[in-house]
């Protein structure tokens, strides 16, 4: 399926989730890898508030891509990040989604409050 760039630069992103490396089996407990690098993944989970609304997404990003000096509450920038639509069948049932992947997560600033 396609990848659709995210505009971010007038949301604010929160860090709501530290990052943890990606479970790609929970059975087995298998790390999830990056099909092409084979750099592990790892995700991070967010609130991305725009326009007056938010919501909590996770965002997958390569190990490579989550730096330091990342804190809980605070704001990050998610470097070229993409939606991905996803389905799939499972049991039986249809399933179906929205991924979202990041280059990389970093620390940010506050944005000026309108009127300061």
């Amino acid at each position: 399926m396609r990848s659709i760039r995210v505009e971010t630069s007038a949301a604010t992103i929160l860090l709501t989730e530290a990052p943890e490396k990606k479970v790609k089996d929970r059975r087995s407990g298998e790390i999830a890898t990056d099909p092409v690098t084979g750099e592990v993944l790892w995700t991070v989970g967010v609130v991305y508030i725009e326009g007056g609304e938010s919501s909590l997404i996770k965002v997958t990003v390569p190990e490579r891509g989550v730096t330091e000096g990342l804190t809980l509450g605070a704001p990050v920038s998610l470097v070229d990040l993409v939606a991905r639509p996803w389905e799939s069948t499972f049991n039986g049932q249809q399933r179906h989604g929205i991924a979202y992947r990041a280059a990389v997560v970093a620390p940010a600033a506050f944005p000026a409050e309108v009127g300061a």
